[in-house]
This record gives C-alpha cells, structure tokens and sequence, in this order.
C-alpha cells in the first residue's frame, strides 16, 4: 500500500504549502503526530503548549481551523476520545496516488505518441532510425511538438528533397519562428542547428546525415 511506503510527514512538507496550511498550523500537526506516537491518544492545546512556543490561545485557535477545514477529527476509540490525524494522512495519500497514476497515464500516451513518429518515419525513409535520430525525436516531444507537427515536417522537408534529422529540425524551427513572429511580432528564436548534436554526429560518423543539407 502507498501509506506504508511513502511516509506522510514527507507528503506533508512536499504538499503543505498546496494545502494552504500554515507553518504554525504545520508545526501543531508535527507535534500532534510526535504526541501521538508516543502513546498520547488524546492532544489538548494546553498539552501541545508545553512542548511548543506558542501560546495557548493560539495554538486552541489553530486546532479549530484544522478541525473546521478537515485536516484532524477527534472520535471515540474504545469509550476513549482520541485525537486522530487520518483526515490528512487519507487526503495526502490520495492526492500522491492521484498523481502517480497521472503521471503513469502520461508516461504511456508520451510512449505512443514516440512510437507513431518512429514509424511514421521509418516508412517515410524506408530504413530503421539510428539511436541519434531517435534521441532527436524524443527531444522534439520534450519540447511540446506534436506528432502531427514533427511527421508534417518529415513529409516537408522531404518535399524538399531533404532527407535527414537536420533538415526536418530546420522546418519545425522556420515554423515556430512564423508562428512567433505572426502572435508577437517578433522572436528570440535563432537561426542556429544544434552544434553539439551535430558535432557528435560527425564524430560517430553515423550514416543518416547526408551532404544535403548545406543550406541555412
């Protein structure tokens, strides 16, 4: 289970700030936690008072915005009433496994879309991909291009006669300079091929890059 793997103190510093939970509304729950722990079933703002610098007032206060906004409950364990902090634990739990899932799901849909583009490729060029070609296409996906766009700059740049990694590079950049220039009036972006791909390329001597691409 997510609760016996992931400790919830360590959810909580990671999420408290998401959960608007104050620093002083976090150190009660810290101690809450320790008190409990050490066989104190039942918190009370004069307890807590002597283990913390806050007053009592403030830390009474505290308690009752953290009951009122769900994070704590006091219930009855065997006839005794015993403060529970599982309001919590159960909502930071459930938003870990919640994201987890999320990022699993987006995970698989990144690995689809990479595998629609290495076809599409493949049968475009009618060879395999070589490592470098297919570390660029991940590269492209990172940056936020969709499979549409990066096929569409395969099948224009081979319209163009052009038939390597660099040249599909140099359409999917003239096209974020148009779309750029065409919302902002300008752009930052530079008329610049990656040098360090391209200088490990020469140096591996990898055969997909061919001699057509002199052009800028």
């Amino acid at each position: 289970m997510i609760s016996e793997a992931i400790d919830f103190r360590f959810l909580l510093l990671e999420n408290y700030k998401k959960l608007k939970i104050s620093e002083n509304e976090l150190a009660v729950i810290f101690m809450i936690d320790h008190l409990v722990t050490q066989g104190n079933p039942f918190i009370t703002a004069d307890l807590l008072s002597l283990k913390m610098s806050l007053d009592v007032k403030e830390i009474d206060a505290l308690i009752a915005d953290l009951l009122t906004r769900g994070f704590m409950e006091y219930t009855t364990l065997n006839g005794r009433t015993v403060t529970s902090l599982n309001p919590l634990k159960e909502k930071l739990f459930s938003n870990f496994a919640l994201s987890v899932s999320k990022e699993t799901e987006n995970k698989k849909a990144k690995e689809e879309i990479l595998s629609n583009i290495y076809q599409s490729f493949e049968a475009e060029l009618g060879r395999t991909l070589q490592p470098m070609e297919v570390s660029t296409i991940r590269e492209w996906v990172d940056l936020g291009y969709s499979d549409e766009i990066i096929i569409n700059a395969l099948k224009e740049a081979l319209a163009q006669g052009k038939k390597s990694i660099k040249s599909v590079d140099k359409v999917l950049l003239s096209w974020a300079k148009r779309e750029e220039l065409e919302t902002e009036g300008k752009t930052t972006i530079k008329n610049n091929w990656n040098e360090d791909l391209e200088e490990t390329i020469r140096i591996a001597k990898t055969p997909w890059l061919d001699d057509d691409d002199d052009d800028d």
